[in-house]
């Protein structure tokens, strides 16, 4: 038996081909938008893709699933427990096969059998891998959403991300009694996840590639309960804010998730970049967040290249305005736009590199930068004057912790929540270390803010400096 494990650090996301090297058949679990990755894999060792499959309709990225099964020819395997709500609607369409609890498929000598594991979705499935050539018990489970290092996926998602008002303390219950299922199987299981550290979709994953049963039931919190009362409220504790674009993913991901267009970005001079501003473009500058601050062209939003991009775009982005990017290099822009598309974000037309702000200081064109305060001197005025504070931390960060004179805005809410606010008041914003602020500032200077300035360091600094801090239970 052949697995390789495929992790995109940008999406922490993991996908899994996994292949009887006896038969050269395949099946590819999970894929992402890059099929082309696995389409390389199976030519480089010389397999034939037969299934592709997926563990649950996902939140955090677009399925390359459809896409994939289309290029190799292959069978489409998906969950037939979705109900009628959360079943996929082009199954028919694309031929796929649906299978339930207790089915096998066969891949050469690799036998899956499905294990239905609802809770952080109702369509949820694993699949359990047994290598048939050698013996006739499982060696692991491609877990997916349900269970991963150090925690397990998050039941919230629907009724947060998806508005299916209520659902969450139901799904909870659902988890619990999916957990329970595993007390059949050997402590020697191996784990293989479909998330890592970084992703949304739970609350403190694990940063190691793989786990064994065995290691999650003595360390993983979510294995320790006896109640589902117990575990219910533990697991509905301090869940992240879902990014914004999870809702178009579910949506996407259960109608259809289209193909990834071939787009080839142009690249733009100083006078497009100021047209696409006034056209309402979303002009995002993906420096980092000091270079951003001390100096950048009006009107456009940071968003720093690194592994929190997608993240962050899908939180402040919406789907309905053109994308140019300014960047470093013409191969840095190409690299954002490749991660933008792992969430849909298709409409990255035009680039522009750092030339563009020498063409417009050649032209007498002002820039923009971002005062950064520190600590101290934030806390001199807070005491001088009515600075407003806004920390754009998620609601679990804040509650461990926050300035006693801020005010709780998450970064997905900045924009729509500016509309309330003064134009001309003094704002400072700030996170945990100052990339999440430095968005928020950029778009709210983008909105036409006026005197919106940054804390250096964010709440970390504050701390450091030994300043107050109050906590919320």
């Amino acid at each position: 038996m052949l697995l390789e494990r495929y992790y995109d650090d940008t999406l922490a996301q993991a996908s899994y081909l996994i292949a009887c090297e006896k038969t050269g058949d395949a099946i590819v679990i999970d894929p992402n938008r890059d099929v082309q990755t696995y389409v390389r894999a199976a030519a480089a060792h010389r397999l034939r893709i037969r299934y592709v499959a997926e563990t649950h309709i996902h939140a955090d990225f677009l399925s390359g699933s459809r896409e994939l099964a289309r290029a190799m020819g292959a069978k489409l395997l998906l969950s037939d427990h979705g109900g009628d709500d959360w079943s996929y609607a082009y199954s028919a369409f694309d031929g796929a096969q649906l299978v339930r609890d207790g089915e096998t498929i066969t891949v050469g000598k690799i036998r899956l059998d499905v294990l239905h594991t609802p809770g952080h979705t109702p369509e949820h499935i694993c699949f359990l891998v047994t290598d048939a050539a050698v013996g006739d018990r499982p060696m692991g489970m491609v877990s997916g959403d349900f269970l991963f290092v150090g925690d397990v996926g998050r039941p919230d998602l629907l009724e947060r991300a998806a508005n299916v008002a209520g659902s969450m303390e139901r799904a909870a219950r659902e988890l619990y009694a999916s957990l329970k299922r595993l007390t059949r199987f050997p402590d020697y299981l191996q784990v293989w996840p479909g998330h890592g550290a970084g992703s949304a979709c739970g609350k403190a994953l694990g940063a190691v590639p793989q786990t064994t049963l065995g290691y999650e039931r003595l360390y993983n919190p979510a294995l320790q309960f006896t109640t589902e009362e117990d575990f219910t409220r533990w697991v509905l504790t301090d869940q992240p804010e879902p990014p914004r674009y999870f809702a178009e993913m579910k949506r996407l991901n259960r109608d259809g998730p289209p193909p990834a267009p071939d787009i080839a970005m142009s690249r733009s001079d100083a006078k497009a970049i100021g047209d696409a501003i006034a056209k309402g473009a979303w002009v995002v500058d993906v420096r980092g967040s000091r270079d951003f601050a001390r100096e950048h062209v009006p009107g456009t939003i940071n968003i720093p290249a690194s592994k929190s991009l997608v993240t962050y775009a899908g939180t402040v982005l919406s789907y309905d305005r053109p994308i140019v990017i300014i960047a470093k290099t013409q191969d840095q822009a190409v690299g954002v736009s490749q991660q933008l598309r792992l969430i849909g974000l298709d409409q990255v037309t035009h680039f522009a590199t750092l030339e563009v702000f020498q063409q417009l200081k050649s032209e007498g064109r002002p820039m923009q930068s971002v005062p950064l305060i520190e600590p101290r001197a934030l806390a001199d005025k807070l005491d001088a004057n009515g600075t407003r504070v806004i920390d754009v931390r998620s609601r679990s960060e804040w509650n461990h912790g926050h300035l006693a004179q801020a005010t709780h805005i998450y970064l997905g809410d900045v924009e729509s929540k500016a509309a309330s606010m003064q134009r001309d008041e003094s704002i400072v914003v700030h996170c945990q270390s100052g990339t999440r602020s430095s968005i928020a500032a950029s778009l709210l200077m983008a909105r036409g803010f006026t005197n919106v300035a940054n804390l250096a360091g964010g709440f970390d600094a504050w701390r450091k400096a030994g300043l107050p801090t109050e906590r919320h239970s």
